[in-house]
Parts: C-alpha cells; structure tokens; sequence
C-alpha cells in the first residue's frame, strides 16, 4: 500500500469552517412536516439499490423472513448492505450498521433511557425509491424528537442526514450526547485507518508531528475507544461512574480530518463527515460481540435551546478496496463534496 499517496490524497485542509448549527436550520428531512409527502412500506424495511450497491433499512422492530432473518428488534439503521462484488452482509446479520444506538447526557441513567432510540416507537417513511427516513416523535425522558434520512446517491454513495429537536430541557448537563454504532461481521482486521496522529495526547498542536496514517486499535470495550480532532478541545461533563464507556474513554490520538475506514472480506468501509459538525470516531473490538468490531461515531449539541433544529451529515462507502489508492481517491473525492454541502 503506497501510504505516501494515501497521506496526499487524505490531508485536503478546510480551515475557519462555522459549526452549521450555530443558525436556526431550515429542515431538510420531513421531521417537522405537517402534511404526509412520504408512503409507509408494508413492511418493517426497504430496499434500496443504486450504483452496484444495495442497503435494507429498517426501524426498530424485529424482523425474520427471507430479507432479514432473525433481525433482532432496537437494531435500526441500515440491517444489510452488498455490493455487486461482495454479496455477504458487511454488518452482523442479528443488528445494523449506522444504528442510532444512544441519547444521553453525561448522566448516569436507567439502561432503558440511555438506549431510547431502541426503545422508542420508530416510523419508516419512504421518500422515494432511493431515500427513506426513520422518524421518532419526542417522548420518553429526554424528549428529542429526530428524522434520519438514509439516501443511495448514484455512484451507491450512503448519506446520512440526522435532524434533531429538543421539545423539552431534559439534558441535565446542557448538551446533547448521541451515538450512532455499526456492527462488522467476523472481519479478519478488528482495526480502523484515520489520517492523524499517534500518541499525540498532552502534547500541544504545534508539537504534533506531520500528519499520517493511524492504525486504531483499542484493547477492550471503552479503553482508548473515541478518537477526537487535532483541534476539539470540548469538555463535557459527565458523572464518573457513566456506563457507556466508548463516550468518554479517549485514546491518545487524534485526527487531522472527520473520516476513517475498516477493511472486510476486500471490501473497505468509510464513514466520512464535514469538519463543521464536529464529529468523534469510536471503536470497540468486541461491540457485535467476539470477533465483531464496533466502528462508530458520536454527536454533540452543546448549550442547546427547547425548539431549535440541529442537523449534521455524513456519508459512507463501501467499495472494494483491492486498489487502495483508487480507494481512498473515493473517500476524498466525497469528503470534498460533504463538505460542500449544508
């Protein structure tokens, strides 16, 4: 793998970006629509196929048919994803990948609330034949109401586009704490790739070496388990017995911009995000239980305000990655695109 051109092709710098929530946010997904522009599947998920790619979304109720078999319920998101050259689901065929797994606030709380996402009643609304929502209306203890928006984009491209509301002021420490998980099915590498810096913490940003290609490798569940950016400094408190121990069990690198991969069965994974939403990677070795990673992602709204929108977007590849340098061409070619739009 030639990691000089993997380094020039992953270190594209976008400076003085503006978080894009710092202004109220006109909606993008039909969270707050007032009339029904969406159809509702008969069933529990849709299929979505475009550029030799094909996903299976689904709420969070159990599944078991030909599609799905014995998909468990409280796993949303994206339950199977092939491609025309890998027809072997990436993700552990029990739960999902881009799963929408935890809503908290640094406090520690009854297991029920931490996993609200699973819990709560989830809608699937189907925008067109290559975009669908999850939508949840504001209940249980934090009342956050939320819209997903899972769309195939023609080269077979997954954007994401997560829109959120706080209906009431229920987040003890005055931020909003969210976790999205994807759990990889027996991959021979348990390990991530981000561009960044190794063994960097304490250090102060002038003393960091040139940027380069950190293998992410974490012992056990919750032990250096969220890689953060070179430049978040963001502190958020939370009670010292927390149970979710990917959220604030912080490695000793960090990276130089929001994307990283995994590689399984020759196919490689990326999960690439805009520098404004402020995104941290999480990774566990043993989250889809043994033998099946975790590879994450987690979002924070700080000093939120009851009736506001927030909003970030990612997107995810998965492509094979026989050609690495054609691969992560891929990845940057949409980093540059993510971060283009609002």
């Amino acid at each position: 793998m030639n990691h000089q051109r993997m380094i020039l092709t992953a270190i594209l710098i976008f400076a003085g970006t503006m978080p894009l929530h710092a202004t109220e946010l006109k909606p993008v997904t039909t969270i707050h629509s007032k009339q029904q522009t969406w159809t509702t599947p008969s069933k529990n998920y849709a299929i979505l196929q475009r550029g030799g790619v094909e996903i299976v979304v689904v709420n969070n109720q159990a599944v078991d048919d030909k599609v799905l078999p014995g998909h468990r319920a409280g796993y949303s998101g994206i339950a199977k994803i092939t491609h025309k050259q890998q027809s072997e689901n990436l993700f552990v065929p029990n739960y999902a990948g881009l799963n929408y797994e935890h809503i908290h606030d640094g406090k520690t709380r009854d297991r029920k609330i931490l996993f609200e996402p699973r819990n709560l009643p989830m809608q699937l609304r189907q925008i067109n034949e290559h975009t669908v929502e999850l939508y949840q209306a504001p209940a249980g203890h934090y009342r956050l109401e939320s819209c997903q928006r899972y769309e195939l984009l023609e080269n077979g491209t997954i954007q994401l586009t997560y829109e959120c509301t706080p209906r009431a002021n229920s987040f003890a420490n005055q931020y909003i704490g969210l976790f999205w998980a994807s759990y990889i099915h027996q991959p021979k590498d348990l390990s991530i790739h981000f561009p960044g810096f190794e063994n960097v913490e304490g250090k102060k940003i002038d003393q960091y070496p040139k940027p380069q290609m950190v293998r992410g490798v974490t012992p056990q569940h919750g032990t250096h388990a969220t890689h953060r950016s070179r430049n978040d400094q963001r502190l958020f408190q939370h009670d010292s017995d927390f149970p979710l121990t990917l959220v604030f069990g912080y490695s000793r690198h960090r990276f130089q911009q929001p994307w990283y991969y995994g590689v399984s069965r020759s196919m490689g994974f990326a999960q690439i995000f805009r520098d404004a939403d402020q995104m941290r990677i999480s990774q566990s070795p043993s989250g889809g239980g043994q033998g099946n990673p975790a590879w994450d992602f987690q979002y924070f709204v700080p000093n939120y305000e009851v009736g506001k929108t927030y909003r970030f977007v990612m997107r995810a590849v998965y492509h094979p990655i026989d050609k690495p340098a054609a691969f992560l061409d891929r990845v940057a070619e949409e980093y540059v695109k993510l971060n283009a739009t609002q």
